[in-house]
């Protein structure tokens, strides 16, 4: 805390102090006030102006402070002034205390509570900056919440000061009306009770609750605006309660969830079920990594006391086996099976007409219309291509096209160039060079899965690079060409031009929402870089919502699955409930070896935000079961809020990291902190192990050391 804020917070509680220490607050009592009144009455008609100054002056010094007996206050107000002149100053007194209140707690509190909860305050400013001034006029409607908490609070976020003036100007101005009026009265008035009457209270919550209800009308009123130009177009009767576009993990969960609650559903994919994941990302992926590790253990056998041996393989029998994995797991999101649940699958191009109707082109080429109340679109993400002159020339696989390519090689290419530093690209790399492939892998940042923390990146780097795997950050790919029989990646790093020979070329570089094809266009739903929804996965049309990939911001197949649930419930029950988002514990893996798992916040986050946090590390290469296996390597790595057990984020680098990282998701999810799980059993010899002791190492940092250096003379007085 600065000197100034500390001179402020000083003074503060000094006026403070000096009221209480003074018993300046017997002047505050309606008992005090109705004896005193024929005297304010006789000064005020002798010097009008001066007492009305005071008066101003006092009011706006009492409510800076937050000092009770604003209600007195302002009840001698309206007994001296009267209604409208009482109601002029003690509006604009009110507002001006108020308001150097609010200016108090930014000044002196704001960079402390950022300092500790950062990202929470964020998320609260987000609010603010969105509808800060409704949610700030409803509060000041109601009396019955304490407005100085409403100004230390309101200091603490991001809102204007302007902003936090007029609003608060507007919305005490009725319940200040009530007050001044009522100390028009005070002869007749017993007690401020007389005042605050059951009834008086009730119309006040009323009051607040109107902005509320009117919210609602302004929606309903937005809404019917919105679907003006399709009034005449929109159904009486609804073939469907749901349609869902697109049979990838957002659409398929969102189908299950509507036909489990008895839903009348129909989900519409055009080429394969389980979308991306299971045939072209997850699946596929990780069975190439299964078999690339295999063939390097055999390589490294004198780890584990065997000999070493080269792997003689088929790479078409590697990828016929990448295949099998796909049609051995592909049951799980049939056509039969879902159909077997109650959901209607239709295989073809479903195309929006309009905010209730798909046009569904099946693969047959017959085309039939459904209407349905609510629609999810779950259309997902394509593999980006960068626009490199001459790439279509040479020729390019992506994370899709990959594993249809590769199966027809019977020998792995024998120099591969991937373009792209995250995680599919370094699983990719290290995968294909495992199994005997020179692979290049081409990055234009300066480090890859930037993401991470940069001893994340680092250690990633050294892992590749330990299977053979050039890795080139910093290298911008410019350009490809073709001389006579070799192709060439042209890439440019300060300022010169280096060329990388390649017989197959994998593009890497992200991938995109698909956004085309199916009539977002054509009735209008925004997009810029994915669909445009709010925090209940609503598009522009409250009845058509999106999910997964395609809505962004996270492209994981469990993020997809935990949004699909939203957009399902919202969808067939949004009339009477809601639910918003919730993205607050999102854990994800790199599969490469070692792996690469996280939660929460890492250190390059916190820091960029500006949350404070502790950091607790414990090394797995010193861990029995990791020592055991020959994979005493990694570590885990714990961010807390400073002296505290609450767990901000978590990165695990190791065997297993992802699913070590699970008992953290849990521990987030749920508030528990690293002493719970250092007080839980795991079960000897597992990696599981690890995080019990990353706890321990959080417990021993902060051991009471003054409370044990007592209780070490303790045990030396009781040995005599």
């Amino acid at each position: 805390m600065r000197l100034r804020q500390i001179v402020l917070l000083l003074l503060l509680a000094l006026a403070i102090g000096a009221f209480v220490a003074l018993d300046l607050g017997r002047y505050l009592s309606f008992e005090q006030l109705k004896a005193s009144q024929a005297s304010f009455d006789q000064l005020y008609a002798q010097q009008p102006v001066m007492v009305a100054a005071v008066y101003f002056g006092v009011y706006v010094l009492a409510t800076a402070l937050s000092i009770p007996g604003a209600v007195i206050i302002t009840l001698g107000g309206g007994a001296v002034f009267g209604l409208w002149q009482g109601l002029l100053l003690v509006s604009f007194a009110s507002t001006l205390g108020a308001t150097l209140a609010f200016l108090a707690s930014r000044f002196v509190l704001r960079e402390w509570v950022e300092a500790r909860f950062g990202q929470r305050l964020a998320d609260i400013n987000a609010g603010v900056d969105k509808e800060g001034a409704f949610y700030l006029f409803t509060l000041r409607l109601i009396p019955v919440v304490p407005f100085f908490l409403i100004n230390l609070l309101m200091g603490l976020t991001r809102m204007k000061t302007w902003t936090y003036y007029w609003v608060s100007q507007l919305g005490m101005l009725a319940g200040t009306a009530v007050y001044v009026n009522a100390g028009t009265q005070l002869a007749q008035l017993d007690s401020v009770r007389g005042i605050l009457s059951p009834a008086l209270l009730g119309s006040f919550v009323l009051l607040g609750i109107f902005p509320l209800l009117a919210r609602r009308v302004v929606a309903a009123v937005q809404k019917r605006k919105v679907y003006a130009r399709w009034a005449s177009v929109r159904p009486k009767t609804f073939d469907r309660n749901l349609i869902v576009i697109g049979g990838g993990a957002a659409g398929l969960v969102s189908a299950y969830i509507a036909a489990a609650v008895k839903a009348k559903v129909t989900l519409i994919e055009a080429h394969k079920m389980g979308g991306d994941c299971l045939n072209y990302g997850c699946v596929p992926s990780k069975a190439l990594i299964k078999s690339a590790k295999l063939a390097h253990q055999m390589r490294h056998g004198a780890q584990y006391g065997l000999s070493d041996a080269t792997p003689s393989f088929s790479f078409k029998a590697v990828m016929q086996r990448v295949h099998d994995v796909i049609k051995a797991i592909e049951p799980h999101d049939s056509v039969e099976r879902y159909t077997g649940l109650g959901v209607e699958v239709l295989q073809g191009y479903g195309k929006l007409v309009n905010p209730w109707t798909v046009e569904v082109t099946l693969n047959d080429g017959q085309v039939q219309r459904l209407t349905a109340r609510s629609i999810v679109i779950a259309a997902g993400a394509r593999p980006m291509v960068p626009p490199l002159p001459g790439l279509e020339d040479v020729g390019y696989v992506t994370s899709d096209t990959l594993w249809d390519e590769f199966a027809k090689l019977d020998d792995i290419p024998k120099r591969i160039v991937v373009l792209g530093g995250g995680p599919i690209g370094c699983e990719l790399s290290q995968s294909f060079a495992r199994l005997g492939a020179q692979v290049t892998q081409v990055e234009m940042g300066e480090r890859i899965m930037v993401r991470e923390d940069e001893e994340v990146s680092a250690l990633a780097r050294d892992a590749l690079q330990a299977d053979g795997v050039l890795v080139l950050t910093g290298h911008k790919a410019m350009r490809c060409e073709r001389r006579g029989e070799d192709k060439i990646l042209v890439a440019s790093t300060q300022g010169q031009e280096v060329e990388i020979v390649f017989d197959a070329l994998v593009c890497a570089v992200g991938r995109v929402a698909r956004l085309q094809g199916y009539g977002l266009e054509d009735i209008g739903v925004p997009t810029h870089r994915t669909v445009e929804t709010n925090e209940y996965l609503q598009t522009l049309y409250p009845n058509i919502y999106a999910a997964g990939d395609v809505a962004g911001p996270y492209q994981f197949t469990h993020t997809a699955a935990h949004q699909a649930w939203y957009a399902a419930v919202n969808a067939l029950f949004g009339d009477f409930k809601s639910f918003k988002v919730d993205y607050r514990v999102i854990p994800w893996a790199t599969f490469i070896d070692p792996e690469v798992a996280r939660v929460g916040l890492n250190e390059q986050e916190a820091q960029a935000q500006g949350i404070a946090y502790e950091v607790t590390k414990y090394g797995i290469d010193d861990l029995d079961r990791a020592i055991a296996d020959s994979e005493a390597h990694g570590f885990v790595k714990v961010l807390t809020v400073p002296g505290k057990d609450r767990i901000l984020g978590v990165t695990i680098v190791g065997s297993h990291a992802g699913d070590l990282l699970a008992e953290y998701v849990l521990a987030m999810k749920h508030g528990l902190g690293l002493n719970k799980i250092l007080g839980t059993i795991h079960t000897y010899p597992t990696m599981a192990e690890a995080n019990k002791y990353a706890a321990g190492e959080w417990k021993r940092a902060h051991a009471p050391q003054k409370l044990l250096a007592w209780v070490e003379k303790f045990h030396d007085w009781r040995r005599g």
